[in-house]
């Protein structure tokens, strides 16, 4: 299988000052891809990803970035605050962007592409950052034209 990009946009961010946002590794909680100020416009992280067929038959997703848990697959949204200085980051909140989620003619359409993106609000209705598990409509699935 060929690799790919799977680029997430978020926006409505909550516009706590020292809050940050950003992906977890796969099991490696510690390490964060591209921490972003959640007093942002709007925030992004672009992923390689690959697509793969599980053994139940299932097209999915894998990669640094994808976990694998009860459930399915995901990428975790992290969300920590920042030290006095504006460095480091105590975690106190995650979300899971669901890859059962993606509709099968958008993945396919990703794979030819080469380039999957989700839109998603990461503010909740109580003004919070987003947690639990994050599927549409309150994400938005598309494939974007290779550049």
């Amino acid at each position: 299988m060929e690799a790919m990009l799977l680029r997430i946009e978020g926006h409505t961010l909550p516009g706590l000052p020292g809050v940050r946002v950003a992906v977890q590794v796969r099991d490696k909680p510690s390490e964060l891809l591209d921490p972003q100020s959640a007093d942002a416009a709007a925030v992004s992280w672009e992923l390689p990803v690959e697509p793969f067929t599980t053994k139940d038959g299932v097209r999915t997703l894998r990669g640094r970035h994808v976990q694998d848990g009860i459930g399915g697959r995901f990428v975790y949204l992290t969300w920590g605050e920042a030290g006095a200085d504006g460095t480091g980051f105590a975690m106190f909140r995650r979300a899971k962007l669901m890859m059962s989620g993606i509709p099968e003619e958008v993945l396919a359409a990703g794979v030819e592409s080469g380039v999957l993106r989700v839109r998603l609000g990461l503010t909740d209705a109580k003004g919070m950052p987003v947690c639990a598990r994050l599927l549409p409509p309150d994400v938005e699935w598309s494939a974007l034209p290779a550049s």
